[in-house]
This record gives C-alpha cells, structure tokens and sequence, in this order.
C-alpha cells in the first residue's frame, strides 16, 4: 500500500521557518522524483519545488527561490522542504507528490501570520 505522510506544518510568525517532511511507503522511493505543491485557500494547486530521485536537480517556483530548500533521504524514503523567511502569501496546504506512477500525501497545514 502506497503512503505518503507529511508532518512537520503548523502556524508560524512572518519571517519564521518551518521544515516539512514527507515519508513515503509502498513504492520505489530511491527511483521517483518528488515534489511539493500547495494549495492556498480558495484558489488553485501550485507547484513548489521538486527534485530529481538522486537529489542530482532541484527546481523551485520564483516566488520561493532563495527561501525555500528541498532535499531527500533515500534512505530513510523521505523528502525534505526547509522553509525559511516565511510570507503570509505562503499560507497554504502543502502535498507532497510523487512522479511515474502519481501519488500523493494527504497534506499539511502551513500558516503564516501574527
């Protein structure tokens, strides 16, 4: 059965951090690219960042370059999201996502305010 479980989400001051993880079960980790998209309320998925299975490429959406970092542990079948310089626009549930066949997590909430 294929799992993928994310912690790690929580409320945070503007300019805080906070780190995601993602531990997936049930598939061929090591081999499958991974990504996080997030969902802010009301709107739409957006992706944020992915990276390639040997963590060889990494790609970002602007608006998180610079702050945000992913990263993965094949072998602990874990993936990574360091978030640091926190907006409020980063409010969102955030997935994480795997490629080739698609799976996905159930989401964590992130909310960034005062």
């Amino acid at each position: 059965q294929v799992q993928l479980v994310e912690s790690g989400g929580g409320l945070v001051q503007p300019g805080g951090f906070l780190r995601l993880s993602c531990a997936a079960s049930g598939f061929a980790f090591s081999l499958s690219a991974m990504s996080w998209v997030r969902q802010a309320p009301g709107k739409g998925l957006e992706w944020v960042s992915s990276i390639s299975a040997s963590s060889v490429s990494t790609y970002y959406t602007d608006s998180v370059k610079g702050r945000f970092t992913i990263s993965r542990d094949n072998a602990k079948n874990t993936v990574y999201l360091q978030m640091n310089n926190l907006k409020p626009e980063d409010t969102a549930v955030y997935y994480c996502k795997a490629w080739a066949p698609d799976y996905w997590g159930q989401g964590t909430q992130v909310t960034v305010s005062s």
